[in-house]
């Protein structure tokens, strides 16, 4: 929370997955940031961006299944707009990308994304950014400077930014 208050962050806007359940709970009665809950991950694009031109500095929080469908949202809206969100994009499957020796690929083989033991939504998120161009990288949860380097990077570069995030969000 203090990363985020840090950065100026007034807003939190996405849906709750089983990673980050924790931050949404914590949100809920924050005195300094604001939390809106969406029902689909393209509002959530839309909200920020609505957000983001009314003077707030608004965070999406979304699982990258979300990513996968707020597409166009975050091309015509965010990316068109140049409006600098940041996206903390919780990763699903990457555990199970990982155990299984995978790395995301430009464009991965058709028998790697039919693997019953690989969802995946994890071996399509990092090149489906980059083919929109979105700059991404990962944290793993470990050093929270990442995460405030992130924040304050997005606002620098005045672009939309993905930090891909294969943790569980803390509170703290």
């Amino acid at each position: 929370m203090r990363v985020l208050t840090g950065a100026g962050t007034s807003h939190v806007v996405g849906i709750p997955d089983n990673s980050s359940a924790g931050l949404f709970d914590a949100l809920a009665g924050h005195s300094a940031i604001a939390l809106v809950r969406v029902s689909r991950e393209g509002e959530a694009m839309a909200v920020a961006a609505g957000l983001w031109l009314g003077g707030a500095r608004p965070l999406v929080v979304i699982q990258n299944t979300g990513l996968l469908e707020s597409g166009d949202a975050l091309r015509g809206t965010l990316a068109r707009m140049a409006a600098p969100v940041p996206i903390l994009v919780t990763a699903r499957g990457y555990g199970k990308m990982s155990a299984a020796g995978l790395i995301p690929a430009p464009r991965p083989p058709r028998d790697l994304l039919v693997r019953p033991d690989v969802d995946s939504v994890a071996l399509l998120t990092e090149p489906t950014l980059d083919a929109w161009g979105i700059p991404f990288r990962r944290w793993d949860g470990g050093e929270v400077e990442v995460l405030a380097d992130f924040l304050s990077s997005v606002e620098a570069d005045g672009w939309p930014a993905a930090l891909i995030f294969t943790g569980t969000v803390t509170a703290s």
